[in-house]
């Protein structure tokens, strides 16, 4: 492919060799726009434009809740409404998942939905009442990742430290969810209550009021959903000007720091978001360890017990 050739036809022949040579197979999933995007510093409407391409050859298809992939032989074409399966809450709600993990909640449409689902939109509505409803309903579904199932330290703080990080997993694998998740008017479904039950019963029996303890589980959860919420915004910069967090430290942030000698001695990667996250934790667990120190002080609590 000519050097010259537009950006979106060098990523069509690319993924096309992917496809011949058999690195990429019949049913496997080709990178999503956001995935080019990355891939190749392109901007978000040059990486649709390549998907688009493939799926006119009758290379790639897409499937509800999985993503774009590669198609059989001779079955490349979008399936029609008529042999689309049966459509179902849940159906719906991971289509919806998978655009928005794809494209960003901005994207997302009961127009867009339906597309994806080869139906129409009135047909969605037979199960959501609206776009609003359907976004609690994904919030809920992903919160739903199985960790209250799974074994969990012992102590208040390895716990509250535990649930921190898989908050904080979640975030970075749904950027979108911090911004579908409100602690002014917190959702009233069946994870959002689980996960508030079981951030109290982390503090429960070290000398604490319930009010006390239900502020330490939110505010640990609300600096969490306050830090990914540069998630998205960061995913989106990337995606409009195709350079990657650290190109842009080291052409724009980087050059102007000589200029100030403390500023100039710190090290690119401290500012990454995953070690800012880190260090914040790490802090508000101390002042929760603070007060907890104090009320054993004067009840002599043991706040090593497990729960």
């Amino acid at each position: 492919m000519d050097e010259d050739s537009p950006p979106y036809l060098r990523i069509v022949a690319e993924l096309k060799r992917r496809i011949t040579t058999g690195r990429l197979r019949p049913g496997d999933r080709v990178p999503s726009t956001r995935q080019i995007t990355r891939e190749w510093g392109v901007a978000m409407a040059t990486a649709t434009k390549a998907l688009t391409a493939l799926h006119q050859e009758g290379l790639v298809r897409p499937v509800p809740g999985v993503g774009t992939v590669v198609a059989d032989p001779g079955t490349g074409a979008a399936p029609s409404r008529r042999s689309a399966p049966e459509l179902s809450e849940e159906r719906i709600v991971r289509a919806a998942i998978a655009i928005a993990d794809a494209e960003g909640l901005a994207t997302l449409t009961m127009r867009r939905i339906a597309t994806s689902l080869g139906t129409s939109v009135m047909a969605l509505y037979r199960y959501v009442s609206g776009r609003d409803e359907l976004v609690t309903l994904m919030a809920d579904r992903v919160l739903a990742d199985g960790w209250l199932s799974e074994p969990q330290p012992q102590g208040w703080r390895a716990c509250l430290e535990w649930s921190a990080r898989r908050q904080w997993a979640l975030y970075r694998r749904h950027p979108w969810l911090a911004h579908a998740v409100s602690f002014t008017r917190p959702m009233a479904t069946p994870q959002a209550m689980a996960q508030g039950e079981w951030g109290m019963r982390a503090v429960d029996g070290l000398g604490l009021d319930p009010v006390t303890m239900v502020h330490i589980y939110v505010t640990v959860a609300n600096y969490v959903h306050g830090t990914a919420a540069h998630l998205e915004a960061e995913a989106e910069a990337v995606q409009q000007t195709g350079t990657t967090d650290d190109e842009w430290l080291e052409s724009t942030v980087l050059p102007q720091m000589g200029e100030f000698p403390l500023l100039s001695r710190i090290p690119p990667d401290s500012l990454d978001l995953n070690t800012l996250f880190e260090f914040g934790l790490q802090r508000l667990l101390d002042g929760v360890a603070a007060l907890i120190a104090s009320v054993r002080a004067d009840g002599d609590t043991d706040v090593d017990r497990p729960h």
